[in-house]
């Protein structure tokens, strides 16, 4: 699924102010604590072994992971009864909200269609209102559209290596952000720093992303 040409479109960005571009799952949520007691409730359990998600659901006492078939319909299960259990990441809401006061937000996440209103809904609860793209693979092409809007300049965070990486090559201008929200990920997640500055605290990063679009 490509990102919704109405998600685009819809996003109302000031064509002079810098840009923040935000995901969600890590970086605003606590998804793997969320999705791990979800999956709990079906008897299951979310190992935290290595940087994946369908790899690390197994039955109790079990040493081969889940079925990722099984594994999928439990994410989406998750984004139609579970997306709303999510905590919020530490410090984030504050500091995009300051940062929100000078520039503009958009966040890009990749969600199931299914979940958009249990996404927006649990984004406006935990002080995200901001416009929201769901997507779908690769955030590169989105992130440029949403850049190439503003004369000012954006930064994109992300904990994901492969996103990161195709905003690096699809908009090269925009500064990335690698954050990792669950210290428990932290030592596990591929990081590239010379390519994306890592930092996992929010107070931290919003000083770094300040220097770069306000200096």
């Amino acid at each position: 699924m490509e990102p919704r040409f109405s998600d685009l479109q819809a996003c109302i960005i000031d064509p002079e102010a810098p840009l923040v571009i935000v995901d969600v799952d890590e970086v605003l949520a606590q998804f793997m604590r969320g999705f791990g007691t979800f999956v709990g409730r079906f008897g299951y359990e979310l190992r935290v072994d290595r940087f994946a998600l369908f790899q690390n659901i197994y039955r109790p006492g079990e040493t081969e992971h889940l079925d990722l078939i099984a594994g999928k319909v439990l994410f989406d299960d998750f984004f139609r009864d579970g997306a709303d259990d999510l905590l919020p990441a530490e410090g984030a809401a504050h500091a995009l909200a300051d940062l929100a006061s000078r520039a503009g937000v958009v966040i890009l996440t990749n969600a199931p269609e299914h979940g958009r209103l249990a996404r927006g809904q649990w984004l406006k609860t935990h002080g995200f209102d901001y416009p929201l793209v769901i997507n779908s693979g690769p955030k590169g092409p989105s992130a440029a559209q949403l850049a190439s809007r503003t004369a000012g300049r954006s930064v994109f965070i992300d904990d994901l290596l492969p996103q990161l990486e195709s905003v690096a090559a699809s908009a090269p201008d925009i500064t990335r952000f690698q954050m990792i929200s669950d210290e428990r990920l932290r030592p596990l997640a591929p990081t590239a720093p010379e390519r994306h500055v890592r930092i996992d605290d929010w107070a931290e990063l919003r000083t770094a992303i300040e220097a770069q679009l306000f200096a």
